[in-house]
């Protein structure tokens, strides 16, 4: 069940071969093929790490990523994601279920793409402060007299960017750029697979009476069909910005339920690339509020609720059971 309690280190090296401690993420080998991610409530902004974290957020981010992942693929037969499995290890003894049960998900290892596809669906924040000064948004001329909250006028646009190593910064960079770093016709099939992946899911949530402002993807290849395969978070409050659909603004800046209000924090405080800032108890608090928030309103249950059927070892169908509803074919939908 969710607790108070913040997981801010995992301790699975006696059961799974450590692979990789990332800035949120712990990722231990199982066999063969498959991966154990354990999202810890580890918190980063600006590309570096903060002191505390944020309880419950690794479990928000697991669920939300599963549950994207079988809504997803039901909607876009031909998209494939790593993801296998909430069902842990059978290396991990039960007495550590209560710890590491929701925040982990099983997956298949691929090989990463060196790039991140942005998708951006409205006019905002630093879209909106490129656009006022040239025109453009990562170097693509976008149409004049929009207002700050508008809708892109032809649909979602795509803004890739470079995968920076840990402790770097990702780079802004045009699609031939991206062509130049993962190939051509790789580089073309993650622009499909994002922008359809991003109406469809734009869809979805509107349904739910949020808008879906923009996100990040990251892709990885199957070496072994050479598919390109959706990896890493899905759709969470961490990778994209959500807007109430009632409380959205045009003209000035709508708060989102999302990353966004911590990120507004550091910078208002001068601490925005900071390293090891402790979060005041209630930023803590209200930024975990919001993802809740968007959880539920995604998902159409409480956290506790869905913890509660997953249960055991019954998982994902559990856990994408409980509210998916029939989504029809998406479209871009501009409000």
């Amino acid at each position: 069940m969710p607790t108070n309690e913040i997981l801010l280190k995992t301790e699975l090296e006696d059961c799974l071969p450590l692979v990789q401690k990332g800035k949120v993420r712990d990722i231990y080998s199982i066999t063969g093929d498959k991966l154990l991610f354990v999202t810890t409530d580890r918190v980063s902004a600006f590309d570096v790490p903060l002191a505390n974290g944020i309880p419950n957020k690794g479990l928000i981010l697991t669920l939300l990523t599963a549950y994207w992942a079988r809504t997803l693929t039901a909607e876009i037969p031909a998209l494939r994601t790593h993801f296998r499995t909430l069902v842990l290890p059978t290396e991990i003894p039960r007495s550590l279920h209560w710890r590491y049960r929701g925040r982990s998900m099983e997956v298949c290892s691929l090989q990463p793409f060196k790039i991140e596809a942005i998708v951006r669906g409205y006019l905002t924040r630093e879209a909106w402060d490129s656009y006022q000064a040239n025109g453009t948004v990562c170097g693509i001329p976008i149409q004049s007299g929009l207002r700050e909250g508008d809708a892109f006028p032809n649909g979602p646009i795509y803004t890739p960017s470079t995968k920076a190593d840990v402790g770097e910064h990702d780079e802004d960079i045009s699609e031939e750029k991206a062509a130049e770093i993962v190939g051509l016709n790789y580089a073309n099939r993650i622009k499909d697979l994002s922008i359809s992946i991003f109406n469809v899911a734009s869809a979805h949530a509107l349904e739910r009476g949020l808008i879906l402002v923009d996100t990040k993807f990251e892709f990885g290849l199957n070496t072994a069909t050479h598919e390109v395969v959706l990896a890493d978070e899905i759709l969470t409050p961490e990778s994209s910005r959500f807007w109430k659909k009632e409380e959205r603004r045009v003209g000035e800046s709508t708060p989102g339920l999302d990353k966004q209000f911590l990120r507004d924090w550091l910078g208002e405080n001068g601490l925005a690339g900071v390293e090891n800032v402790t979060l005041p108890e209630d930023v803590v608090k209200k930024t975990g509020s919001m993802y809740e928030e968007a959880f539920e309103m995604l998902v159409g249950k409480n956290l506790a609720q869905v913890i509660g059927e997953l249960g055991g070892t019954c998982g994902f169908e559990s856990l994408y059971s409980i509210s998916v509803k029939e989504t029809k074919t998406a479209q871009w939908t501009e409000l």
